[in-house]
């Protein structure tokens, strides 16, 4: 039997900004923060024990957490009718192929992994997050003005948001949070990055770099068009426009730590505590997003069409568990070359150097 990797929960709420709003926010924020970090410390074993299952023991994830699988069924929805962890996934809501429901939630939650689905299908010719046509699952309205989504390594979970950190109703509207979400289970699939400092900060990067096309392939922008912004407008305004600025780091929000440079890495324990953020992971993953952003907007055009490619393939061929920074760095250096020519390279050696990772 191979030797289980090391995996944890991947929430789209960084959870040193919850941390921080669990200390030091108003007492309404300080409610809201604790819950969610309480809600998401309850996900950490089982979202531990299928990523595992997931990728290295090939095991039915549908059929193991109780969902009705069909094999030409693309995706579902469900609503948790606000019961949490243990009516997962909850009552079917919207049905592959069905019409829209009165539930917005629903139709946000089928409309962003539909559009999730036909980006890696169409773009990269890949057949769902596992390659194989793995029903994608969603449940929306999980827990009581819940601040967060995450993918627990089975399903999408949405929380409805309690207008103190999350704008209520936010989490499902933004699609580059549910691409983002989703791709951390092509991840689970493909490169396993361990959750943990840099590869950790990899895995974060990918996600973001990830939701970022999916969201401006919907919207047939160029690169230099994107705002490179996630989850833009989806927290209450006094915090902050986004959760992460992919351009420029660190701007995203009030007490952003995010660098965009190795000369101010944050070089955190991986503990139990979430202001340090499993060793930086939701922090650090501004040095890589920065330098996606920037190959993307030096090679100009539709950023999947090239950067895109050359990342997608590094993510599922050349990544392995514990690839550090300058290791996916070389990488992707190296698959430029490979599926272009050295203009292309140069750019993405160029933007790796810039932001202090390569020399």
């Amino acid at each position: 039997m191979p030797a289980l990797t090391r995996t944890t929960r991947c929430t789209i709420a960084p959870p040193d900004l919850l941390g921080r709003l669990a200390l030091d926010g108003d007492p309404e924020q300080r409610e809201a923060a604790v819950r969610a970090l309480a809600t998401s410390a309850a996900m950490r074993s089982q979202r531990a024990v299928i990523g595992r299952l997931n990728r290295q023991l090939n095991v039915n994830i549908g059929a193991m957490v109780g969902f009705d699988v069909a094999p030409d069924r693309r995706l579902t929805v469900y609503d948790n009718q606000n019961k949490g962890r243990t009516f997962l996934p909850g009552v079917r809501a919207r049905d592959w192929g069905q019409p829209p429901v009165a539930d917005e939630a629903v139709n946000q939650a089928y409309d962003g992994s539909s559009a999730t689905y036909e980006f890696y299908r169409q773009v990269y010719q890949r057949n769902s997050l596992d390659g194989a046509g793995l029903e994608l699952v969603s449940s929306v309205h999980y827990g009581v003005a819940f601040d967060n989504a995450f993918w627990d390594g089975a399903q999408m979970v949405y929380g409805d948001g309690s207008g103190r950190i999350f704008q209520v109703g936010g989490l499902t509207r933004s699609l580059d949070v549910i691409a983002h979400e989703l791709t951390h289970g092509v991840t689970e699939f493909t490169a396993g990055l361990v959750y943990s400092k840099q590869s950790g900060a990899l895995n974060e990067s990918f996600s973001d770099v990830f939701g970022s096309l999916v969201k401006q392939y919907s919207l047939k922008q160029e690169a230099a068009d994107a705002s490179w912004l996630i989850g833009e407008g989806i927290l209450v305004p006094g915090l902050g426009t986004a959760l992460r600025s992919m351009l420029n780091p660190g701007t995203a929000y009030s007490g952003d730590r995010q660098p965009g440079h190795m000369d101010d890495y944050v070089d955190l324990p991986d503990n139990n505590d979430p202001r340090n953020d499993n060793g930086g992971v939701h922090i650090n993953s501004g040095i890589p997003n920065r330098a996606f952003a920037l190959a993307a907007t030096a090679l100009g055009g539709h950023a999947w069409d090239k950067a895109g490619r050359i990342w997608y393939t590094a993510l599922t061929n050349r990544l392995r568990p514990n690839t550090q920074f300058d290791e996916a760095a070389r990488a992707t250096v190296d698959i430029a070359g490979s599926l272009f020519s050295s203009t292309e390279q140069d750019a993405v050696h160029n933007a790796w150097k810039e932001v202090g990772v390569l020399t």
